[in-house]
């Protein structure tokens, strides 16, 4: 082992404390001064003396440590404290080093030194910290280490590199020295993503390595993680922002990553560090950025791309630069600076001169005179507009001269620029050097100057070239026979339109536009049912539940055919396709309500019908939440082409359509599914609304139990409004259900003083047999208004009623009571048929029969009430009157008198 003592070691390897490190060190000095000369005993003392102020043994021990330094100014015994660390022993070590360490003496060095060794990495490790300056921050105690690690590594002892480099990280985090030789070995052992993740800790602590970030951006390239190598060039552009290479390279990454904007950025940065010597270098970058400006729709930007290169390298300018110029001005309108580049830098000539001029000049026939004079007028940029305004003169002709090798595209733009600012007069040669083309080859150009003229409203013009590309079997296309059925259309011939419009589906089952025009000619001509044709649905509900461009396009269609079915009368179908646009909006909350869209002919057509299916059969958990998000997208499609009160407006008319086709229960169903939808639920006012609808539907279609759960909630918000309460009653009776007396006895107790409340607790009581408490509720609405005749006749047929049960301890008061309310009642009430009749009928009942004839008969003698809104027959109470006659009189034996009053009265 090396010249350190056991207990130094063993505090080294951690194996110890400090305490029993300086326990063993006081027992092995005591040992041996016991058994050394005096000599041993000097150099004892001397080692005793604490290390850092030892100045006399340091002068004697400083050749002894300056023979053990290595090159880098580290000793030898630092070297030695590692590798006892890595278990080495001394074997390994050179002869020259063994040598060495037989003439040391026995002292060893103390805890002491040990602290200053570590207090010394310390500071300058700190110092490295503190320090701005682009210089190793490896402290100078540890590069004879990492040297080390370097040659380990050399060697193939990687484990041992390893240690070293993971012992100088701990000591020197800041150092990346050994980051960038970990890197090496993990490179050499082929595990490149960890060696390229030390790399780039390597590249980090020492960013200003250029190359190094080169470097470790192919290396991220080669692992296809482009954004990593994106980010390796912009830190080397960090330190080197001019160069070329880096930013053409980084602006390429970001294209493949679809950062657009940051690759153009990239491109800009490029031409302007481009010099002006790479003149073709420059002109092909920026026709490239213009090319790629225009695909992204982004035409002002390149613009100004094709500007710059035309200011700045004008020799340099081809036809194509000026077909691609063109090509920007003409889609961003500037037919004016698009003419110009043509004129400019394709040599064609556009002339003005006078018709007289003209004339003069061709009876004079002075060729050579009149092409120089021709040549001075020619028109330049500048003298673009003077152009328009001479071709609008009567005194004046333009013509244009085009050179050979013009290529056709730029002709064909100079004719669009022409025809958009209205200067006419030279296209009919051009016209003519177009239609000598075959249109199956330059099919594009025809339909470029036929849109130009669709543009300026010259239908003539664009006709015979679009009917020339409709003939074409190239160019047989669903777009070129939109354009002429739009010609055909402006020009009024409207059936030969109609007949492009329907190749147009034909070729584009799902152009919208075209759908809907021809829609609209069909039942312009008188031909309902091939309009209603043409608005067939697009696609099917798969398509629809997943696709929201379909939806969007759908939903259009379907509000034309919507509006169309409805002019047509036709109720079934107007319906069907309401149903079908509120199913695409209300998908979720027809889900959450269990209802179902669904297609039958069970009336003999085919229609579609809402019904309430089972909770089974609804989709799973999985499929519901996939559902879930794909109907959030739609939604937000559809709410941009219908607002929320337009929606609103729609399902009121569906509501409505379902009660004029008597289907109830649909409109049940569908109130149902719009309450399930949160955006109408929200709304207090929709909700409202919707729960009347609900109601009404419900009333409708007989399902009181139903309609019980709408009212009864309605009373509740609303308990003093006598209309509420009117149909609660309704509701009550059809539903022959007892369920509201409870509601009716809590409710009173939070409103004791509603009459409305205590009446129908009276009537429930009644109707129960409990008599005594309906007697108490109709007294205290009797009390709080005693000039209501209802009061008073519900009281005395209580009493009535109490005195017709077999026990009754006072019958004979009961009755005298009962027929005083009676008579009250009929005084309040005034003598009618309604009054004389209850007040038989209690004598009816009593048994008191000639009492009982007595009213009947004066019930008979009198006409019915005419109420406004009901019929006579409803409140004509003669046949009810006449059948009890009959009873009276066939219980008595007199059955002719029976068959008089049925005969008279009760015959239909």
């Amino acid at each position: 082992m090396s010249g350190f003592s056991p207990e130094l070691i063993d505090y080294l390897e951690g194996k110890i404390s400090f305490e029993e490190f300086e326990r063993r060190r006081e027992e092995r000095k005591s040992r041996e001064k016991d058994g050394e000369n005096a000599s041993a005993e000097e150099n004892t003392e001397d080692v005793e003396a604490p290390s850092s102020s030892r100045k006399a043994s340091g002068k004697s021990q400083s050749q002894d440590e300056t023979d053990g330094e290595t090159s880098d100014g580290v000793s030898k015994s630092v070297h030695r404290v590692f590798a006892s660390m890595l278990g080495e022993n001394e074997e390994e070590e050179e002869d020259e080093e063994e040598e060495e360490e037989e003439e040391e003496t026995t002292e060893q060095p103390t805890a002491g030194d040990v602290f200053v060794l570590e207090m010394v990495l310390n500071r300058e490790t700190k110092k490295m910290m503190k320090e701005k300056r682009p210089r190793s921050k490896l402290p100078r105690a540890l590069r004879g280490l990492m040297g080390e690690a370097n040659i380990r590594f050399a060697r193939g002892e990687r484990e041992e590199a390893i240690l070293m480099c993971m012992e100088i990280i701990r000591q020197a985090p800041l150092a990346h020295e050994p980051f960038s030789t970990l890197a090496m070995i993990y490179e050499d052992q082929g595990d490149m993503e960890k060696s390229l993740q030390f790399e780039l800790i390597a590249a980090h602590l020492n960013p200003s390595d250029t190359e190094e970030w080169v470097r470790l951006a192919e290396m991220s390239l080669e692992q296809d993680n482009i954004k990593q190598a994106v980010f390796c060039y912009t830190k080397a552009l960090k330190y080197d922002p001019t160069n070329v290479r880096y930013l053409w390279e980084r602006s390429s990454l970001y294209e493949q990553l679809g950062e657009h904007k940051m690759a153009m950025d990239g491109y800009r940065r490029v031409l302007n560090l481009l010099s002006p010597s790479d003149g073709e270098r420059f002109m092909q970058l920026a026709r490239d950025m213009a090319k790629s400006y225009y695909e992204a729709n982004d035409v002002t930007s390149a613009i100004e791309i094709v500007e710059e290169a035309f200011t700045k390298h004008q020799s340099l300018v081809s036809m194509e630069d000026v077909n691609i110029a063109a090509e920007l001005y003409i889609s961003s309108k500037q037919y004016d600076k698009a003419l110009a580049v043509i004129t400019d830098y394709a040599g064609i000539v556009l002339e003005k001169k006078a018709l007289e001029k003209s004339a003069t000049e061709a009876k004079k026939d002075a060729g050579a005179e009149v092409e120089s004079q021709e040549s001075q007028e020619a028109v330049t940029d500048d003298q673009s507009p003077p152009v328009a305004e001479s071709s609008a003169s009567d005194v004046e002709k333009v013509s244009c001269r085009i050179p050979e090798g013009v290529p056709i595209d730029i002709t064909v733009k100079l004719m669009v620029c022409l025809v958009h600012l209205n200067i006419l007069e030279p296209l009919n040669p051009l016209l003519t050097t177009l239609v000598e083309q075959n249109p199956e080859e330059m099919g594009d150009l025809y339909l470029d100057v036929a849109e130009a003229f669709l543009d300026v409203g010259e239908y003539n013009s664009a006709l015979p070239l679009l009917s020339s590309l409709v003939c074409s079997e190239r160019y047989n296309l669903a777009v070129v026979w939109l354009r002429h059925a739009e010609c055909l259309k402006a020009l009024g011939h409207m059936e030969c339109a109609a007949e492009s419009y329907a190749k147009v589906v034909d070729l584009a089952p799902l152009h919208l536009d075209a759908r809907i025009s021809l829609s609209t000619l069909q039942q312009q001509l008188g031909r309902p049912e091939k309009a209603l044709e043409a608005l067939e649905p697009m696609y099917d509900p798969d398509t629809l539940a997943q696709d929201a461009n379909a939806a969007q396009q759908e939903l259009k269609l379907l509000l034309h055919r919507s509006t169309l079915l409805y002019s047509q009368g036709k109720m079934y179908g107007y319906t069907d396709t309401l149903l079908t646009m509120l199913a695409m909006l209300l998908k979720v909350a027809m889900s959450r309500a269990q209802v179902c869209l669904i297609s039958s002919s069970k009336s003999g057509e085919r229609h579609l019908y809402l019904i309430k299916v089972s909770r089974d059969k609804i989709s799973d958990n999985d499929d519901q939440e996939t559902a879930n998000c794909d109907a959030k997208a739609i939604f937000a499609v559809l709410t941009s082409v219908l607002t929320k009160d337009d929606w609103w407006n729609l399902l009121l008319k569906a509501i409505y359509s379902l009660c004029d086709l008597s289907r109830y229960k649909e409109a049940e169903l569908l109130v149902d599914s719009s309450l399930e939808y949160y955006s109408f639920y929200d709304d207090r006012q929709k909700r409202k609304e919707l729960e009347y609808f609900g109601l009404s539907a419900a009333i409708l279609d007989k399902n009181f139990r139903k309609a019980y759960n709408y009212i009864r909630i309605m009373v509740m918000d609303n308990v003093n409004k006598p209309q509420l309460w009117n149909i609660f009653n309704q509701v009550t009776m059809q539903s022959q259900d007892v369920r509201h007396h409870r509601f009716c006895l809590r409710l009173m107790l939070k409103n004791p003083d509603n009459h409305a409340l205590c009446v129908l607790n009276g009537h429930n009581a009644f109707v129960s047999g409990s008599f005594k408490h309906a007697l108490g509720q109709y007294v205290q609405a009797f009390r709080a208004n005693p000039d209501e005749p209802l009061y008073s006749l519900c009281i005395g047929l209580t009493f009535i009623h109490m005195a017709s049960q077999k026990y009754v301890l006072k019958r004979h008061a009961l009755l005298v009571q009962g027929f005083s309310f009676l008579h009250r009642y009929l005084d309040l009430r005034g003598p009618c048929q309604e009054s004389f009749y209850n007040l038989g009928r209690g004598l009816h009942q009593l048994g008191l029969l000639h009492l009982a004839i007595h009213y009947y008969q004066k019930v008979l003698e009198l006409p019915p009430l005419t109420l406004e809104g009901i019929e006579t027959d409803q409140t004509d109470l003669r046949r009810d009157t006449a059948f009890n006659l009959s009873l009276i009189y066939q219980s008595s034996g007199n059955t002719r008198m029976a068959q008089k009053m049925l005969y008279t009265y009760a015959v239909v």
